[in-house]
């Protein structure tokens, strides 16, 4: 469908400067490492034959996450630019350094996600934070953020969105996701610092970590080029018949008060009721320790998988399920 170019490395991504019809592999360069080497992300960009917005893509803010690269490898050679308005960008790998170490962080202290936008004379995380938002992401219209559970707990497939906001909302729906979480955007996150840009952004949560998981990689897809379609970028094409997601106006974890050996009983996704039992701990021994239940009705958006839990460890992410009031 397409012609890969080389790929090619600059300073900053110009998308007027886009030769159309063509995916662009380019590595755009932020940073220097300890040795003065050049630090760059990979991304992909095509622009479309005709006029439109700027879509940004980004996958591994956490180097962990991979399911959003083969999203974006689909997205990008799937799409006719003959029939694309406007222009995609995705970057493949944002956290360089924590994908190279197949690690969350992005150094043993930073989170990126909580760095956003950074600071140009800043440490280590804010620069490359500072740099990645002005010579890529400050680029777009629309944000989408692909994300996966962390090391040791599973996610189902979930939105984080500004539901007080329609853009957001529709983009949040359209992704189809098992749960929708109303969650307006914070300060540190990209999310956040793009919608303080005035880019309609959302995050996508797409299973779990360091793992290329097919069945979440077709429905973020599927989800994303429905966002495309409805805003006129590509084609639109019918919605895939799935149902409709659950909504929840807040979440919480839930923390173990005892440490031992964990076993988290509902799967991601249950409905699980106030009182209701989800967790177990024992001792070394096998021996029953606590028994932890659901403060609330709510879904199980996530998990911890790890059976090996310290006082103070998470249980599970708890999304909240009673109704979202006008203007929240």
């Amino acid at each position: 469908m397409y012609v890969p170019t080389t790929p090619h490395r600059i300073s900053e991504l110009e998308v007027d400067r886009l030769q159309p019809g063509v995916v662009h592999r380019l590595f755009v360069d932020l940073v220097e490492d300890g040795l003065g080497q050049t630090v760059s992300v990979p991304v992909l960009a095509l622009r479309g034959a005709k006029p439109g917005p700027v879509v940004v893509l980004t996958a591994a803010m956490h180097g962990d996450e991979l399911n959003g690269i083969p999203v974006l490898h689909s997205l990008f050679a799937r799409t006719d630019p003959q029939t694309l308005r406007g222009t995609l960008i995705g970057v493949i790998v944002v956290n360089i350094p924590g994908y190279e170490r197949r690690r969350r962080m992005f150094t043993e202290r930073a989170d990126l996600n909580h760095r956003m936008p950074g600071r140009q004379n800043g440490d280590e995380a804010d620069s490359y934070a500072a740099r990645l938002i002005e010579r890529i992401v400050s680029k777009g219209n629309f944000l989408l953020d692909l994300h996966t559970a962390s090391a040791g707990r599973v996610n189902c497939m979930y939105v984080r969105a500004d539901m007080g906001d329609p853009t957001t909302a529709r983009m949040a729906r359209l992704q189809r996701p098992l749960v929708i979480l109303h969650d307006p955007p914070t300060d540190g996150t990209l999310r956040g610092a793009a919608c303080a840009m005035g880019l309609h952004a959302i995050t996508l949560e797409i299973g779990d970590p360091q793992l290329f998981q097919p069945r979440f990689v077709r429905r973020a897809l599927a989800g994303i080029r429905a966002v495309l379609g409805a805003e006129k970028i590509i084609p639109r094409r019918k919605p895939a018949e799935v149902p409709d997601p659950l909504v929840c106006r807040s979440s919480s974890w839930m923390y173990t008060a005892h440490g031992g050996l964990l076993t988290v009983l509902p799967d991601v996704g249950a409905v699980v009721e106030a009182g209701e039992t989800v967790a177990r701990i024992t001792n070394i021994f096998g021996d029953a320790v606590h028994t932890y239940t659901a403060p609330i009705r709510g879904v199980v958006i996530g998990k911890s998988t790890d059976p090996v839990s310290p006082t103070g460890s998470r249980i599970l992410h708890l999304g909240r399920l009673d109704a979202l009031k006008e203007g929240e």
